[in-house]
């Protein structure tokens, strides 16, 4: 998984290492899952020796924590610049949910395993990741709390929605609809996966007819 920025040349080998190790990793955990997943195995995957896993990240479970942190962050920047594009283009509110529905689906289309690694951990309680995990999704739902509270605060969207609520409605639109496309109807377009959803958003999230 690519880095959202340019690592500084003093640390930019350092990254390229993680940035294999992230892949590596994610990848297998797909495959066969985090319990059967070895840190040899994602060594040999990621063209590196053992010990450079280890010199990296203490064990295999903070190597799987910082991958979510690595992960979450670079959606939450997707979904933040989506909106911040929309304000600097003069649109509302509507607008930028819209385009951070594109922006997600853009994502997970790009890196279908860590979604699809991501929504398996939403559902498990006893990882030793699960406070990061909790921290990372809250961090990316506030983006769309945000411009929930503005469209509230605006006029765009009913004083009566729940803000919480609808934005974790939406996020979660947008995942388990990726996620169907991915797996089971790989012939739609992500154009025609965003129409889909941006005709909801339009219909029920706004009002709008």
């Amino acid at each position: 998984m690519e880095s959202s920025s340019t690592a500084p040349q003093g640390g930019s080998r350092r990254e390229a290492t993680r940035q294999k190790l992230y892949e590596a990793a994610v990848t297998l955990i797909a495959e066969q899952g985090f319990s059967a997943t070895t840190v040899d195995e994602i060594a040999e995957r990621a063209g590196v020796a053992k010990g450079t896993v280890y010199y990296n990240f203490a064990s295999k479970s903070v190597l799987f924590e910082e991958l979510l942190r690595h992960g979450v962050g670079l959606l939450t920047a997707s979904l933040r610049e989506a909106a911040e594009r929309t304000a600097r283009d003069g649109r509302g509110r509507v607008d930028a949910l819209d385009a951070m529905i594109r922006a997600g689906l853009v994502f997970i289309d790009r890196y279908p395993a860590f979604t699809q690694l991501y929504v398996a951990e939403l559902w498990r309680t006893n990882r030793a990741w699960q406070s990061t995990l909790l921290v990372v999704r809250q961090e990316a739902l506030a983006v769309v709390e945000d411009v929930l509270r503005e469209g509230v605060a605006g006029g765009e969207f009913s004083e009566e929605i729940d803000v919480p609520l609808t934005a974790a409605a939406l996020v979660g639109m947008v995942l388990v609809a990726a996620l169907d496309w991915k797996s089971f109807q790989p012939e739609r377009s992500l154009d025609e996966v965003h129409a889909a959803l941006s005709r909801l958003l339009q219909g029920r999230v706004s009002g709008r007819p």
